[in-house]
């Protein structure tokens, strides 16, 4: 099947790259080649634009797509946090935020789902959800400048203010999809 047909599309190679990269971040990361990690992370992150923006400009839109590109982001920025979590650059307590937050949709969506829940394109990143995942990959690229760079103490400042601000809206969007995710099971919606 050739690309840009049915899932196998441009947009959805893009993802899986992202999907495929994170073991490999892990394994840079681990090995203390954290311009490499970083580096990586950032491919990463222009994938994720470049996936939905060509998703759009080549009206390759699927439904593969809609559930891969959430769950690339979530794969790569849970482990992300562990990693910069055990290495010290953000507080463990926000590492352990943001892969609570993402259990907890994910455990959601498979809750609804198995209860009857036609789960197809019922699930659409909030303006909220949007700017938690812009927040969190700007706090990797800042805490990866903070912890490796010579000039990581002029960007302290900035990292501490984007600890709280990314701890609050991760909470938000995670509080935010469980009523949506209550409201759905509790309206009736959710067949028996």
């Amino acid at each position: 099947m050739p690309l840009g047909s049915g899932n196998w599309t441009i947009p959805n190679a893009l993802t899986v790259a992202r999907i495929l990269f994170t073991p490999v971040f892990v394994i840079l990361f681990l090995d203390g080649n954290h311009l490499g990690a970083l580096s990586l992370f950032f491919l990463a992150g222009l994938t994720d634009a470049l996936d939905g923006l060509l998703a759009r400009v080549l009206d390759q839109r699927s439904p593969l797509g809609a559930i891969l590109d959430p769950l690339a982001d979530k794969i790569l920025l849970d482990t992300s946090y562990i990693c910069l979590a055990l290495e010290g650059w953000v507080p463990t307590w926000l590492g352990v935020a943001v892969v609570s937050r993402d259990l907890v949709i994910l455990a959601g969506v498979a809750l609804l789902a198995f209860w009857g829940q036609d789960m197809r394109g019922r699930i659409r990143p909030s303006v909220v959800s949007k700017m938690t995942t812009a927040s969190q990959m700007a706090l990797v690229l800042l805490a990866f400048l903070h912890g490796t760079a010579s000039w990581g103490g002029r960007v302290e400042w900035l990292v501490a203010a984007m600890v709280w601000v990314t701890g609050a809206l991760t909470v938000a969007s995670g509080c935010h999809y469980v009523i949506k995710g209550l409201g759905m099971f509790t309206s009736g919606q959710v067949q028996d």
